[in-house]
């Protein structure tokens, strides 16, 4: 006997193309294993057969496999219509079984994988035919209704761990492959195939341009379902060597396409990545997963390349995933966390004006770096885009608490202070609204241009979007292993009047009050840090200094810590989500009480927008001044805004309740709202 194998089902409808998925995923796998592949159309017993095969290839063929022992089986033949020789298939180090009801109930506990293949009805009737000929044409409907009996007793497509869409154009057998590698039972199995996904590439190309990004983003991904704008779009406004303006450096354009594009989205445990044609679902953590791929080196940088991002992960964490840190459990109308895969990207240079083109080597790049370098060219001769109206009508938006509620809250909040079970609470609230005619896209183009800022973004996957003009980074982590964040806390408003303005800044830089506040976050952030940072690492480089953007000045702070060496870095940045500057401290007495104070989810907003990249460095933004377009569900579209405020012992409820309204002001006021109430 030998050990036992690792076994595949590949099951779905008939001419769905399971045989052909089947053969051609054994070819790839017999680059690294031995592989033993086995079709239940060889022991159906007849056209009527379908659950007496099923019942056979259990009993006679998956049980020895599943023991490491060589399986005897009868095989029908099909010309005879009868019983035909004793066939025997031998184990292997992995055993494919393919064919509809591979993956049944009965078999389910001896496989360590289910892919289920889908496919078109008309495509599988006409699949099945052009393969078998006349043969199977006067049987189709018989066996069809066979399946049908049988799918409604077994629901083996929600049992399925991979589900492929096959399109019959030869790209199945490498999606699949791909999500393969993702699921924990075939991690130890196929590790030759997971070193080779390491083994990684990068090709690159500099040009000395600077293209209108709008034009650019247009041009390459209008029509991608997925696809991230990291937009520094206050570059222009800032510059030299100042701490802002080195925020503001590096824009970052990308999608999920070509040979390596993948996405994900993680709800509430489960983890579902899209390669291509196929989807794969695994329980588990989201940041263990996010351990999985990434936080190794698996590429260098180009040569007189200054950034960090080196492709890889990009999109968003929702702040619901507090649930993995000390959180409560809270479910949100959006996923917990959202991220393409860029396998090339457009890293736009803004302070050396120049354009880099990253691709991962492999057989499509050729043809996006002519198409990327095309439309450089072309955005770097056009106008800057026009700005078109956002809406036909201003957003009606209703605040989930009425100033009276916010007051109560705050009040609260106090109360919980005056206990000893916070010492600072960051309560927020959220504005929604019936997206009606508006367009996310122009609506983004006339935020950034409003109120540009060092971490504005852009993002869409699916019909989901989230515009973001956030100013504040919440944790940076370079290669070599720095790490930064920034936290803000103390807002004012800007004044049109020079006197007035620098009145409002010089209010915010003496207050007391605000200094407090940021100065607690602070403290936190240096014991998020700590925990893996090298000791004596964690210092305050810049104390409550004050920024100033287009509609609010700004309290900010530095904490800057190196990581230990080989410290697994997604558990760093779990230390530290979310981000304090958003919870309050301490943060899970704190986070506790904003569940029952704010009795709703943040979803998106609070958590953080940015990068994981491919050479173990990321970048976060919090995500803040955020609007969130999402389908709610009926065929239309919500529009969210959260906003919020650090409350203390020593907070008035009429301040900061006009604080939060400063706040939506940039947002509201592009789209031609007002704050409710």
């Amino acid at each position: 006997m030998t050990p036992a194998p690792v076994i595949i089902a590949i099951d779905g409808r008939s001419g769905a193309g399971k045989t052909t998925l089947a053969v051609e995923l054994a070819a790839r796998l017999r680059e690294h294993h031995k592989v033993s592949l086995f079709h239940l159309e060889d022991i159906y017993p007849g056209w009527n057969g379908l659950a007496t095969g099923i019942e056979r290839y259990v009993a006679t063929v998956l049980a020895p496999l599943s023991q490491g022992e060589a399986a005897e089986w009868v095989s029908w033949d099909w010309e005879r219509h009868y019983d035909g020789a004793l066939r025997v298939t031998l184990p292997a180090e992995i055993v494919i079984v393919e064919g509809v009801g591979a993956a049944a109930n009965a078999a389910r506990p001896m496989l360590d994988a289910v892919i289920w293949v889908e496919a078109a009805g008309d495509d599988r009737r006409r699949r099945a035919l052009a393969r078998d000929g006349n043969t199977y044409e006067p049987y189709w409907d018989t066996w069809a209704a066979q399946e049908d009996v049988w799918l409604e007793a077994d629901p083996v497509m929600g049992a399925a761990d991979i589900r492929v869409q096959n399109l019959a154009d030869g790209n199945a057998p490498d999606d699949v492959l791909q999500a393969m590698r993702y699921l924990p039972s075939l991690a130890a199995i196929l590790s030759p195939e997971l070193s080779a996904r390491r083994g990684l590439q990068l090709r690159s190309e500099k040009i000395s341009a600077a293209p209108d990004a709008e034009t650019l983003f247009q041009d390459l991904y209008s029509s991608s379902t997925n696809a991230v704008w990291l937009d520094s779009s206050n570059a222009s406004v800032v510059s030299g060597t100042s701490q802002a303006a080195a925020r503001s450096r590096f824009s970052i354009l990308a999608d999920d396409g070509g040979t390596f594009g993948q996405s994900v989205q993680h709800r509430q445990g489960t983890t579902q990545v899209t390669a291509g044609t196929a989807t794969v679902e695994t329980a588990g953590p989201f940041f263990r997963w996010l351990d999985s791929v990434w936080g190794r080196r698996a590429v260098r940088a180009p040569r007189g390349y200054d950034g960090q991002f080196t492709l890889g992960w990009l999109g968003y964490l929702g702040y619901e995933l507090k649930r993995e840190t000390g959180g409560n459990d809270v479910h949100a109308g959006t996923p917990d966390a959202a991220l393409l895969f860029a396998g090339r990207a457009v890293v736009l240079d803004h302070r050396e004006q120049t354009v880099w083109l990253l691709a991962l080597n492999a057989p499509d790049a050729d043809e996006w770096l002519r198409e990327a370098r095309t439309a450089v060219g072309a955005a770097s001769a056009a106008p800057a885009s026009a700005v078109e109206p956002v809406s036909e009508a201003a957003p009606e938006f209703t605040c989930r608490d009425s100033a009276t509620d916010y007051k109560r809250k705050i009040a609260d909040a106090q109360h919980e202070i005056s206990e000893g079970n916070s010492y600072e609470v960051c309560l927020t609230t959220m504005l929604e609204a019936p997206a009606g005619g508006l367009d996310p896209w122009q609506s983004y183009l006339a935020l950034r241009r409003r109120n540009p800022a060092p971490f504005a973004s852009y993002l869409r996957f699916g019909e989901l979007i989230v515009a973001s003009t956030s100013p504040e980074r919440f944790l940076r982590i370079l290669s070599d292993g720095g790490m930064r964040a920034e936290p803000i806390k103390g807002t004012r408003g800007r004044s049109a009047d020079p006197t007035e303005d620098a009145e409002l800044r010089r209010d915010l830089e003496t207050s007391l009050k605000d200094r407090a506040e940021n100065i607690m976050i602070v403290d936190l952030l240096r014991n998020d840090l700590s925990h893996f940072a090298i000791p004596g690492s964690v210092t305050v480089s810049r104390l409550c200094a004050i920024e100033s953007y287009a509609t609010v000045h700004q309290m900010v702070s530095t904490v800057d810590a190196h990581l230990r060496p080989g410290a697994p870095r997604a558990e760093a940045l779990a230390a530290a989500f979310p981000a304090g500057s958003m919870t309050g401290a301490p943060k899970i007495s704190t986070m506790d009480i904003l569940d029952q104070l704010e009795a709703g989810p943040r979803g998106i907003y609070s958590g953080a927008i940015g990068y994981f990249s491919l050479n173990a460095a990321t970048d976060l933004a919090v995500v803040i001044r955020t609007l969130v377009v999402n389908p709610d569900g009926d065929g239309g579209r919500t529009l969210s805004l959260g906003v919020g405020g650090a409350i203390t012992a020593d907070s008035v409820a009429d301040d900061e309740y006009e604080e939060i309204r400063t706040k939506a002001f940039g947002v509201l006021s592009t789209l031609g709202a007002g704050f409710p109430g």
